[in-house]
């Protein structure tokens, strides 16, 4: 087992925070291909595996290193520690974005991408400290089979049990009652309280890759060991599906196998170029990203609601920076599509080039 870093789990943490960055920064929105777009509710698309991807990845780095930590001999109250303030930093970042630049507490929206990261940390954190690996796979499938009976069969005030539709099911109520003016929107939040419990389980199917990861076999019998639990865990997602939907926005217990397989698979084909065939330069501009990745991500947001408040004249309406490109340049030189597309090309090559002098000079920012 190495203890430098791993390229292919940087390259791959990279790869996430750009595919972020794309999906989240169109031009238009009304002009976005079909695979960069969220599934409507039931079913998937590449867009809908790039959160759990970021959470696989989480699972992964926590394994890798906690592990060097206890090596090292710190102690378990300076570990918990970290993990209490390392959570607390990052939700804290996911508020305060979420509050800027106007600050409104009353309609302040609680849940958020950075907010379940945090939280999905914490708990994802304290068992991997507190269990072994059957531990942790007797934990993920409790969770995943209780929140499959809480789903199907606590029935919602209205509504009844087994509601799966965007009105009626349980995560929508306990968010409406417990966070209500306080949502994505009304009645549901996406990165709701009762959905954030099967999406610790994505980190805890992470720390496993990566405590196989630390093992001390060979590059091919652990990118073997990667396909093949990943084929399985996307398998069994979608054998699933037809009883229990998978769906990114209830994170449903298939979405997480179905999500958690898929980022088996395509981190297997990242390690075994990388760490196997030593093919490292195409992932360059990755690991430019994924060494400072939340710096990115929330960089990349605060970026968004800057330019927001700039508001320029188009037309006899004023219209943000970003329409404006689209409108006079992207859309006329490149198409209405491949125009709001370019735009978030262009953005995640900025956010490249802002973090490479941190890149060559090995500052890792530490959130």
């Amino acid at each position: 087992m190495t203890k430098e870093r791993l390229v292919s789990v940087d390259a791959f943490r990279g790869l996430t925070i750009a595919a972020m960055v794309l999906v989240n920064n169109p031009a238009s929105w009304s002009y976005v291909y079909p695979p960069l777009r969220h599934a409507e509710w039931h079913g998937w698309t590449p867009t809908d595996l790039v959160f759990p991807f970021f959470l696989f990845i989480v699972g992964i780095s926590l394994s890798l290193s906690f592990s060097r930590r206890m090596e090292a001999g710190q102690a378990g109250t300076s570990l918990y520690l970290k993990v209490f303030q390392r959570a607390l930093i990052i939700f804290a970042l996911g508020i305060i974005l979420h509050l800027f630049p106007r600050f409104h507490f009353s309609t302040l929206r609680i849940p958020g991408v950075l907010q379940r990261i945090a939280v999905c940390f914490l708990f994802g954190a304290l068992i991997y400290l507190n269990t072994k690996v059957k531990g942790r796979i007797a934990i993920s499938l409790a969770i995943l089979v209780g929140y499959w009976a809480l789903l199907k069969f606590v029935p919602v005030p209205g509504h009844g049990a087994g509601i799966l539709d965007f009105k009626g099911n349980l995560c929508g109520y306990i968010d409406s009652k417990l966070l209500a003016g306080h949502l994505y929107k009304p009645a549901f939040d996406p990165e709701g309280l009762l959905s954030t419990l099967p999406a610790v389980v994505t980190v805890l199917l992470g720390s496993l890759a990566g405590d196989w990861l630390r093992s001390n076999k060979t590059i091919f019998r652990k990118t073997l060991m990667f396909f093949l639990s990943g084929i399985s865990l996307t398998t069994a997602g979608l054998l699933l599906h037809p009883f229990f939907p998978i769906n990114k926005q209830l994170w449903t217990s298939t979405y997480v196998l179905f999500s958690a397989g898929t980022a088996l698979i395509v981190f297997g084909v990242c390690f075994i170029v990388i760490e196997g065939f030593q093919v490292k330069k195409w992932a360059y501009p990755f690991l430019v990203l994924g060494t400072n990745a939340i710096t990115v991500f929330a960089g990349s947001a605060l970026v968004v609601k800057l330019l927001m408040l700039i508001k320029i004249s188009d037309g006899g309406k004023t219209v943000w920076p970003v329409t404006y490109l689209y409108n006079h340049f992207l859309s006329p030189a490149l198409g209405p599509y491949l125009g709001s597309l370019a735009y978030p090309v262009f953005f995640i090559l900025l956010w490249i080039a802002i973090m490479l002098p941190l890149y060559r000079n090995k500052i890792f920012i530490k959130i």
